[in-house]
């Protein structure tokens, strides 16, 4: 049971930056910023700047790439459609070329080839809260999935969804022994729960990592201007990025997670300072973590873990991206977004991926990701001096609810008004 009790931190003294790099560059009439560094959040509205070492990503390629090849030379080709608000798509490691997409209304279908398959893998719908039966706009609902990699042997798999009775839940499923495009609705088991206090910013992805851990994100809890403090507060999951093992039943928290012997902490917090976390993943070829985090009124930002560091606080609400928002205690120095941008270029950012494809070669090692509410689709990439660039590529009319990768590192766009897509060569 976790304790809600608000717990006070010293603010940390020591902050900003070691590279502070503020861009200010026109693509197509976007303006946008790049950081790299940490920041402090002090108790006042504006925290002191001061020098930090940055946290080095050794382990992150770097592009030497002066501009993204033209967009002009790609095209989103139609896999699938007629989906009722996809918002997520995924694939097992089981050499099956499957693509399983995720329903908010509870269900989750299968791609199978050029076809959908006629009945769902998997029919949640009685836990869905109702509105997501009705087209307008919720956080809640169906909201992730995730495959383990020995999903070929052990045909387990995980859930993450907000039912009901506002309540964020992840669930271990079985798929049936007797058909591999049906899960085995008798397997179900509950793995963790978190009460929302309200309808929005209840994250919802899960991932597992190149550890074998699963990842879970949530949100603040929701309500404008962050009512309760989450995100720096150590004594609540919400606002934070967790990790567990589900090796054993219902999990355990690894040993070494980053807060294990800080009791101020719950052990299973990875990342704090989230503020609604939509969509992350890992670079499948250096383990490095992207979070695209939503953000309030002013900014959306892109986030950047190196493979292995956790622990990190990526700053709301004393900060939404680099600006200072809400005074108050932090939970130590705080690390920016490599990227942010204003919302007069959108209003809900899309984590993406890093595409590890074969039939692009010239967006290998990039990071694509995109705008809910304008349909636009950014790109990042590390320069050789350390820095991040970051800026339009592609305007589209998609509402980006997701994208998704395929087994062989395909780069796939899920469309909320019902198509799924994947990037191919052609003339757009």
């Amino acid at each position: 049971m976790q304790d809600e009790s608000r717990i006070e931190i010293w603010p940390v003294v020591i902050g900003i930056v070691l590279a502070l790099i503020v861009v200010l560059v026109v693509s197509g009439g976007v303006v946008f910023s790049v950081f790299v560094g940490t920041m402090d959040g002090q108790d006042s509205a504006e925290p002191d700047v001061n020098i930090e070492p940055v946290i080095e990503a050794t382990s992150t390629p770097i592009l030497s790439h002066v501009v993204p090849p033209s967009a002009e030379d790609y095209v989103w080709e139609l896999v699938a459609e007629d989906f009722d608000n996809p918002l997520y798509m995924t694939t097992p490691n089981d050499d099956s070329g499957r693509l399983f997409v995720v329903q908010q209304t509870g269900t989750i279908w299968i791609i199978d080839g050029q076809s959908v398959l006629p009945e769902p893998f998997l029919n949640i719908e009685d836990n869905m809260p109702t509105e997501v039966f009705r087209g307008g706009y919720t956080e809640r609902g169906l909201l992730g999935l995730a495959f383990p990699p020995d999903y070929a042997d052990s045909g387990t798999f995980y859930i993450s969804y907000v039912n009901n009775q506002s309540v964020s839940i992840v669930e271990r499923f079985q798929v049936s022994a007797s058909d591999p495009n049906q899960a085995d609705m008798d397997s179900r088991e509950i793995v963790l729960e978190q009460q929302q206090p309200a309808p929005d910013h209840n994250g919802g992805a899960i991932q597992f990592g190149p550890d074998g851990y699963l990842y879970v994100a949530f949100g603040d809890g929701g309500s404008l201007e962050d009512p309760n403090r989450t995100g720096q507060n150590p004594g609540t999951w919400l606002g934070k990025l967790l990790r567990i093992d589900v090796s054993t039943q219902p999990y355990e928290v690894p040993s070494d997670n980053p807060h294990i012997n800080d009791s101020t902490y719950l052990p299973e917090i990875y990342l704090s300072g989230l503020r609604n976390p939509w969509r992350l993943s890992f670079d499948r070829v250096t383990g490095d973590l992207y979070i695209g985090d939503v953000g309030q009124a002013e900014r959306e930002e892109l986030n950047f873990i190196p493979a292995g560091i956790g622990g990190l606080n990526l700053g709301w609400s004393a900060f939404e991206g680099t600006m200072p928002l809400y005074p108050q205690p932090v939970l130590g120095e705080v690390t920016p977004p490599i990227a942010e941008y204003a919302h007069d270029q959108g209003c809900s950012v899309t984590g993406g991926y890093v595409y590890r494809g074969q039939d692009l070669p010239a967006l290998q090692g990039y990071y694509i990701a995109g705008d809910y509410c304008t349909g636009r689709i950014w790109y990042a990439y590390r320069e050789p001096t350390g820095g991040w660039k970051f800026g339009l590529w592609m305007q589209t009319d998609f509402i980006i609810s997701s994208f998704a990768e395929d087994a062989d590192g395909e780069l796939y766009l899920v469309d909320y008004k019902g198509g799924i897509y994947r990037l191919a060569t052609g003339p757009g």
